[in-house]
Order: structure tokens, then sequence, then C-alpha cells
């Protein structure tokens, strides 16, 4: 059998932070909205995933052209119209976890596979978390909806490789519970 490439897929690196992870139930972002899964995908700015998405979203918008030009004259440029890669400088700038790195919100309809570093699937819902660090399998494809044009990116699969710092402000049952002083609310 033939191994064919996909030009507008991509592997991120295991050092791709997770975040705003919904790897076991999908969720709506809006009422009446497809419930999708969903993470986002935090990489340095030097890491060498950031030129394969560049070119795995030119591919994708190369893929795309008739899609983009829908019913217009004309095709949009790449740089006119939306893309996934986005910088955490300046859509995140309060936020220590996207500083110095770019970010893609990836979804599907679909559950990711989710697996260790030794491609075992992972099974307890606590292992996949915000913060946590791991390989992300991505799409890119073009979209036209109504004249809102761009490229979105699927996920795929999530490998997770190693435990990190989680993000978010909700504290821990363990942090919450670890002092004895049981005097409040006597």
């Amino acid at each position: 059998m033939k191994n064919t490439v996909n030009s507008t897929k991509v592997i991120l690196g295991k050092n791709t932070v997770w975040s705003y992870v919904n790897a076991w139930t999908p969720k709506a972002i809006a009422d009446g909205a497809t419930p999708k899964y969903s993470v986002s995908c935090i990489i340095k700015k030097d890491s060498p995933d950031v030129d394969r998405v560049r070119a795995a979203i030119k591919a994708a918008y190369e893929e795309g052209l008739s899609k983009l030009k829908g019913t217009s004259k004309t095709v949009p440029a790449l740089e006119a119209i939306k893309t996934p890669l986005r910088d955490g400088d300046t859509e995140r700038p309060d936020d220590p976890a996207y500083a110095g790195c770019y970010f893609i919100n990836a979804n599907s309809t679909t559950a990711p596979g989710i697996v260790d570093s030794d491609v075992n699937p992972i099974l307890e819902h606590s292992e996949v978390y915000s913060g946590c660090k791991g390989r992300v399998s991505i799409t890119f494809y073009a979209f036209n909806n109504s004249g809102n044009r761009g490229i979105a990116c699927n996920l795929n699969n999530l490998q997770k490789w190693f435990d990190g710092e989680p993000l978010g402000s909700k504290a821990s049952a363990e942090s919450d519970f670890s002092d004895d002083d049981d005097s409040f609310l006597d």
C-alpha cells in the first residue's frame, strides 16, 4: 500500500502545552452550536513546529482555493483571511502560559484518540488536563461560511508525554484541604 503524504497535516512536538482541553466530552461554544472536542496547542515561537504549521496552512489555502473563492470573483490573499496560528503575546498578553508562544485552537466533532508516550490508550480522565505536554495531530482546511473565509484546524489525536503545571485558577482538593485548620465555619 502506498503511503501518501498529507501536506495539510502536522504532528506537533512533544513539548506542546495543552490548554483548554476538552478531550473527553464535547462542548458547544455557543447556544445551538455543535458540541466539539478541543484543545489549544501552545508552541514556543522558536519551535521547528512553527514552520511546519505555516507550510500546512499554506497547503490548506492552496487546496481550498475554489472553496475560498465561493461565489466571489477573486480569492482573498492568505494574509487577508483568518488563520489558526495566533500570537500569544498579542492575543493573550495577561496569560504567562502564552508568553513567547503561538497557539492553535483545534477541534473536532469526533473524539480524539488519546495515548501515552508508549502509545498505550489513556483511559483515566484526570491524566489529560490543561498544562500537560505532548504531541498533537492536527489537520488544516479551508472554510467559507456565508462569506466568513479562512483556514481552520481539525483535532485528530493526542499523545501525552509529560505532566505539567496545571493551567487555570482552580485549586486542587489537596491544596484546599492540606491545612488542619477546621475552625472556619465550626
